[in-house]
Order: C-alpha cells, then sequence, then structure tokens
C-alpha cells in the first residue's frame, strides 16, 4: 500500500477508528530506535555478550517491536540491548534520559531536573540513583598511581527522609529538630568518616567507612588495591597511614598538625578537594547517610575529573547505559541508613 492509499483508507474511517489510529501513534517511541542503536553501537565495541550467562555465542533473535531480541547459544535465554541495563523496562525515550544526564553534569536538584525532563519528581530521585549506582562500577576500576594525596573528612549521621511512610524503619536517635546536627563535641561517632584520596591529574577515591576516626582496617577497606605499588602516600600524622602505607608498599610523606607542605611534598590537592565537595554537598541541602556514597562518586566525575565538559558527557552517556547494573525503585527505600557499619 503507497503512502497515498494509505491517506484514502483513513479518510473512509469512522471518529472512534480514527481516534483509535492517533492514539496508536502516539504510543510509539519514535526514540527508541536511537535508544537501540546508541546500545548496540557502544556495546559492538567490546562484543554483545549475554547478560545471564555472560557469553558471546549469540545470534539475532527477531523483534519485540522496534527492538532487536538476541537469544543466547549457551544458555538458551533471550535478551535485548537493554537487558541488565538502568534503563531496562523504562517507559521514557532515549532523548528524555540523554537530557536528565545534562541535568546530572550540571548538578541540578531533583525538582529542578524533573522541570526540565517533564517527569515526575519522585522518578528524577530514582533516576538520580540508578545512575550513581551505575556510576559505582566506574569508580571501581579507578586505580591512583605516583603522588597521591589522603585525607578523611567528616559528615553528620543524616537521616533523611519520609520515615512516616516507611514499614521498616525505626529512627535510632530522636530527631534534630533545631541547633547542630551534631551534639558531640570533636570526633565522635555522630559524624560519618570518609577517606580520600587523590592525584593531580583528577583521579579520586572517596567512600565511607566507619563512624568516628578511621583506623587502618578503615583505611584498608577503602583504599587497598586501589593506590599503585611504590606510589608516594601524602597524608597526616596519624598513625593509621604508618602501617596502611608498610601494608601496601607505598612510600609514606607525613606532615605534621598545621603544615600543608613539606619539601616539594604536599596536601593542597586533598584540601581543595574536600573545599569543593563541602561546598557540592550543600546545595542538596542535606544528604542521607545511606546515599552519601553516591554522591561522593557523583562529585568525583564532575567536580574532579579533569576532561571537558564535553568528554565527560560522553563519557557518561557511554558508561551509565551500557553497563551492567540493575536497580529496582522499591530497592532504594528500604537500604540500610548505615552502610558503613551494616
Amino acid at each position: 500500500m503507497t503512502l497515498s492509499e494509505l491517506f484514502q483508507t483513513l479518510k473512509t474511517l469512522s471518529k472512534a477508528d480514527l481516534n483509535s489510529v492517533k492514539q496508536f501513534l502516539e504510543s510509539i517511541d519514535y526514540n527508541y530506535n536511537g535508544f537501540e542503536d546508541f546500545l548496540l553501537s557502544k556495546k559492538a565495541e567490546n562484543g554483545i555478550s549475554c547478560p545471564h550467562c555472560s557469553s558471546f555465542n549469540i545470534k539475532k533473535n527477531g523483534h519485540k517491536g522496534l527492538m532487536q531480541r538476541f537469544m543466547c547459544h549457551d544458555c538458551h535465554k533471550t535478551f535485548s540491548a537493554r537487558n541488565n541495563t538502568i534503563t531496562f523496562s523504562s517507559k521514557k525515550s532515549f532523548a528524555t534520559w540523554k537530557k536528565y544526564l545534562e541535568c546530572m553534569m550540571n548538578g541540578f536538584t531533583v525538582r529542578r531536573s524533573a522541570e526540565i525532563c517533564g517527569i515526575n519528581k519522585d522518578t528524577a530521585f530514582i533516576w538520580r540513583h540508578k545512575v550513581l549506582d551505575a556510576l559505582q562500577n566506574m569508580q571501581n576500576s579507578v586505580e591512583l598511581n605516583g603522588v597521591v594525596e589522603a585525607d578523611e573528612t567528616f559528615f553528620a549521621l543524616s537521616f533523611k527522609g519520609n520515615h512516616k511512610k516507611s514499614t521498616s524503619f525505626v529512627m535510632p536517635r530522636e530527631a534534630h529538630k533545631r541547633g547542630n546536627d551534631v551534639h558531640t563535641r570533636g570526633l565522635s561517632h555522630e559524624q560519618v568518616c570518609v577517606p580520600c584520596a587523590v592525584t593531580q591529574d583528577g583521579l579520586s577515591i572517596s567512600k565511607q567507612s566507619n563512624l568516628g576516626r578511621a583506623s587502618t582496617k578503615n583505611l584498608s577497606e577503602v583504599f587497598s588495591g586501589r593506590i599503585a605499588s611504590n606510589s608516594v602516600l601524602c597524608a597526616d600524622a596519624h598513625h593509621s597511614y604508618q602501617k596502611f602505607a608498610k601494608e601496601n608498599k607505598l612510600e609514606l610523606i607525613q606532615l605534621k598538625t598545621g603544615k600543608s607542605k613539606k619539601g616539594i611534598f604536599h596536601v593542597q590537592h586533598i584540601n581543595s578537594y574536600h573545599s569543593i565537595l563541602k561546598t557540592w554537598i550543600i546545595r542538596f541541602h542535606g544528604v542521607a547517610t545511606k546515599y552519601l556514597d553516591n554522591y561522593l562518586v557523583w562529585h568525583n566525575f564532575v567536580n574532579w575529573a579533569k576532561d571537558p565538559y564535553e568528554k565527560k558527557s560522553e563519557i557518561l552517556s557511554a558508561f551509565v547505559f551500557c553497563t551492567n547494573k540493575t536497580v529496582k525503585s522499591k530497592e532504594l527505600s528500604v537500604r540500610s541508613p548505615l552502610p558503613c557499619v551494616a
């Protein structure tokens, strides 16, 4: 049937049938092929594998709508390019997801991102943590080498969120209705310790480890296997770094309290990192401790990595859309309120 014949046929339809045709046309996601083409082109660079058994022994298996399906010869399961990714089962278009990643690159709030993308603010919040959970896979592959500066920073414990609707969460202390977030002076178990390490070329590692001051064990849980042997570690004078450096074959340069430089070695980059991080967190008006690691990796990518904005946007899209990571919405609300002691 030619296009002209199709138009003639449409003229003969009743009003009810025309409304049905209109609804059908509106239901088609014209951006879906864009999503599909993007995922297939990126995954093809390393070879498309089965998300169920990781086998590369696959074949095409027809289409479902506009979506190419595949079948694995080994486990005999079928899948598409979106299986085991954060966009799996999402009904939103590729254009909407791309626009949302631009909001993430600019550090926009949930409400502003929702307004720009035309989505619900709850959806915007869920997407934020789907993206950041996927970005954790990139953070986990980072290895620092050369001159590495390390230090800890601290955040007040936060149980931010709507607890009235929760069926599993019980507030472990009285709510802070006013005044300071921390009621004990100095370092205490009311503060979350975040060991951080950075290099001059824009690589960084940061993750919450414990409550109060970090021990050698806490440092090892964050940094072991993440700093190349024979690197130079610049840190403060705390004894926990001495044992850590020895165990990991690192040359240790320790600076006394109040000193930020020792010869050619210094901790000015890590001090700058902490300053930018604190300013970054303030814009969100408090971050729940259970989500803190996600905001750390967000900061590392957007604020500390040295690549130009356009390059980082390209890297973010390619990695987040293609990396193997599935996050269900209901899983977010039941995460441990204290991951560092879970």
